[in-house]
């Protein structure tokens, strides 16, 4: 049974995570190496504890669910049942903090990662007991979004794979697990192919950003929050599937590097929400005024949805 979690790193996902958990009356020892990053974590815990409570989660029972905020990895680490490992996209970086995690837990400790593509298999090869080690990718923002992908590498034990999905199913979170090691896994897979296509047709100057945003979000992403892609297949019909594809498929974005629009603005410093300025500008802290307005969409679209099933 899993009480209590090590989780390192309180990035963008960290203190979602961290508030989600604790919602779940899990025991949280946070860590980061920034301690900027564990201040704004503080600060964000309470209000995705906000949210948490528009949606109707329950608070844990007295005594149980807490975050601590602890100023060094032995201290995140000690004790723990699980490990989720939250730091940058660099299987260096990761590599490291593995290497430095496994001689301070016990042997029967969970690893996990939240990376958001990188093969499990690549990032358990340099670990001493790899059997221990799975993927647990949650979606953003993670204290909303109740779909977890759960991913076992080569070596990864079966068991390791249960304990994860019956964990987030204790939470009355949503486990997915993906039956093999692919990069991107599953979720990012197909996110990654749609921005490829919608980047590619902004680039080619073929609509405007504004304009690809309102075809997407009222148009397929209306229809996908309420039919997933296999069960669209069949309200549309495998013939007419087929007819479009036939000539579309070939016409589709194909490119395995990263658009050069994308290259530019990386160089130019305009990274997004996070530097003030991305497709779009947010000047004046209208970044997080933005964040908070689609906090409050997202809780009445999973109220509805929820109802749904």
């Amino acid at each position: 049974m899993i009480e209590r979690v090590g989780l390192i790193g309180l990035g963008t996902m960290g203190p979602g995570i961290a508030a989600r958990l604790a919602r779940g009356g899990v025991t949280v020892c946070a860590f980061d190496t920034a301690q900027k990053a564990i201040e704004r974590a503080q600060g964000l815990v309470g209000l995705a504890d906000g949210v948490m409570d528009q949606l109707g989660i329950a608070q844990p029972s007295a005594g149980a669910g807490d975050i601590h905020f602890v100023s060094s990895l032995s201290e995140a680490v000690d004790g723990a049942d699980l490990i989720i490992e939250n730091v940058p996209e660099d299987q260096g970086i990761k590599t490291e903090t593995y290497r430095a995690i496994e001689p301070l837990i016990d042997h029967s400790t969970i690893i996990a990662t939240d990376t958001s593509g990188i093969p499990i298999t690549k990032l358990q090869a340099d670990l001493e007991n790899p059997a221990r080690f799975v993927g647990m990718h949650w979606s953003n923002p993670p204290h909303i979004i109740p779909m977890i992908e759960v991913i076992g590498g080569a070596e990864t034990a079966p068991e390791t794979v249960t304990a994860i999905r019956e964990f987030i199913r204790s939470l009355d979170l949503l486990p997915v697990v993906v039956k093999k090691d692919v990069p991107g896994f599953v979720e990012n897979r197909v996110l990654y192919a749609l921005l490829r296509e919608t980047v590619d047709l902004v680039e080619r100057g073929v609509i405007e950003p504004e304009d690809i945003d309102t075809c997407v979000s009222w148009g397929i992403g209306y229809k996908l929050a309420v039919v997933g892609p296999m069960a669209l297949l069949d309200m549309a019909g495998m013939d007419i599937y087929r007819s479009v594809s036939s000539f579309l498929n070939s016409d589709l974005a194909n490119r395995s590097d990263v658009a050069p629009m994308v290259e530019e603005k990386i160089r130019a410093g305009k990274l997004g929400i996070k530097s003030g300025e991305g497709i779009y500008a947010y000047p004046d802290g209208r970044g997080l005024e933005l964040q908070k307005e689609r906090a409050k969409k997202f809780v009445a679209v999973r109220r509805i949805l929820e109802e749904r099933d």
